[in-house]
């Protein structure tokens, strides 16, 4: 029997995962899909945001403030992209100049430091391309961006290399009480655990509802955004938001930790499943960016994307006990990846204060490194390449990924099983071509350090093959 089992491997779960592997507990995480951060994690705007937006008071506002101090820690022991750029919301009227200084005061309730309401002119003497429109801005100098799938994978790393259990393809399709503990139906077979975490993210609520009566509705939302090419990187250095509303923070313009440009979300409300874009859902993105950073240009966007976030009847995180053992990680929409590993910190409470004993781990290990060839200096590359070849054989010309890192991956505690899941690990099918170039030779180095049939590589989640066979009933994959 497990002490703890966890279900989803997003960045709440794996940042549960992570904290929880600390102490001398048996621990499990169990993710539906083939991998971890396959769900929201993955496509997000990529922000840990200061804490000014939420109110005081709420679960948000103060996991928020303390997440964003943990996330700079995490990242910085985990080898994860991190800069701390600042960020800006903007005002284009006396009204919103309002808003900036209500948002000023909540956010120092909250605890964040540094906040301060700048004219137009500051603000563009800061970051040149903001429009001239721009009356006002409220300057948050803690705002940082991150790689989430990486820090999610990084968190869940942690976790599984002191000790944790991950079973990756395990889809929870019931649950019973049972004395001292939960018995956990998957398509996998049955587990046991003494506690339950509800980390299931846009499926929290069905998940919660195999427990528990229904306390909570999830209101999935989808987002829509474009990334830009490296070429429009340096467009602006801070994240730029206009002023929230009803739907959340808005369209935001903001660099990213890998170079490029990201630009979105709208708010759409959807099923849980929907993460395609729409021409209407992007044209509302652009229009309305485009009235914070007017010169954009569009015509450099390589991807565009769409992710769910799990928005509840509640307006708040739902970190509750839902029934005796069995904890709600619900609700986890933004700041949630901020806020993850404050929200880790306190479901350890709440399992504590209700009997679990947290004994510290004197093994505990929160350390880790991966080569980035493309970082290196040109004598770090050639001493590397002379230890070993593989790292010399450029895989992904756009980003110059190795096959040695490809190769690392694939023997990382976590090793991915699609060519979208090398992409998050080391950035190969990241740049310009989108993997136009590099896919058919990391679907090459896949199936044969798999020893399976190139046939049998998937693209992202089970099911989506790359390639086919002609058979007489129809097209089958190889």
């Amino acid at each position: 029997m497990y002490d703890v089992l966890i279900i989803g491997c997003g960045i709440t779960g794996a940042a549960a995962a992570c904290h929880l592997s600390r102490y001398q507990l048996k621990l499990a995480v169990l993710e539906r899909e083939n991998d971890v951060a396959d769900g929201t994690t993955k496509a997000n705007s990529a922000i840990l945001h200061a804490g000014y937006d939420p109110e005081p008071g709420t679960l948000m506002a103060r996991l928020n403030v303390r997440g964003a101090a943990l996330a700079k820690e995490l990242c910085a022991k985990l080898d994860v992209p991190y800069r701390q750029c600042g960020s800006f919301v903007l005002a284009f009227s006396p009204e919103e100049e309002n808003t900036l200084h209500t948002l000023c005061q909540r956010g120092r309730d909250n605890g964040v430091a540094g906040l301060e309401i700048l004219t137009g002119d500051q603000a563009r003497a800061m970051d040149p391309n903001l429009s001239s429109q721009v009356t006002a801005a409220l300057w948050a100098p803690t705002a940082a961006i991150c790689s989430p799938w990486e820090y999610c994978l990084a968190l869940a790393e942690t976790a599984v290399c002191n000790g944790a259990d991950l079973h990756l393809e395990t889809a929870v399709t019931g649950l019973e009480p049972l004395e001292g503990g939960w018995l956990v139906h998957t398509n996998q077979g049955d587990f046991h655990s003494r506690y339950v975490i509800n980390a299931a993210g846009v499926s929290a609520q069905a998940i919660h509802e195999m427990a528990a009566p229904p306390s909570f509705t999830i209101h999935p939302s989808r987002g829509q955004y474009f990334l830009l090419d490296k070429s429009e990187g340096n467009r602006v250095g801070h994240v730029i938001f206009q002023c929230p509303g009803p739907s959340g923070k808005g369209v935001l313009v903001a660099p990213t930790v890998h170079g490029n440009l990201i630009v979105g979300p709208n708010a759409d409300p959807v099923s849980e499943a929907d993460v395609g874009t729409t021409a209407d859902g992007l044209a509302f993105v652009r229009s309305t960016a485009i009235k914070s950073v007017p010169s954009v240009n569009f015509r450099e966007s390589i991807r565009n994307f769409a992710g769910v976030r799990s928005s509840t009847d509640r307006g708040d995180f739902i970190i509750e006990w839902a029934t005796p053992g069995f904890l709600d990680l619900a609700g986890i929409c933004s700041p949630g990846l901020t806020a993850a590993p404050a929200i880790a910190e306190y479901a350890a409470q709440l399992l504590e204060q209700d009997g679990l004993e947290l004994e510290e781990k004197q093994s505990f290990s929160c350390q880790r490194h991966r080569v980035r060839f493309h970082d290196l200096s040109p004598a770090e590359k050639a001493r590397l390449v002379e230890q070993n070849p593989a790292y010399g054989r450029v895989i992904c010309r756009c980003e110059t990924v190795t096959e040695g890192e490809i190769l690392d991956t694939l023997r990382s505690p976590i090793p991915p099983r699609s060519v979208d899941g090398v992409k998050r690990r080391v950035g190969a099918g990241m740049g310009r071509c989108q993997g136009g170039f590099c896919g058919p030779r990391v679907v090459e180095i896949l199936a044969r350090e798999q020893k399976v049939s190139p046939g049998a590589i998937v693209q992202d989640k089970a099911g989506s093959w790359l390639l086919a066979s002609q058979t007489k009933g129809g097209c089958d994959h190889v």
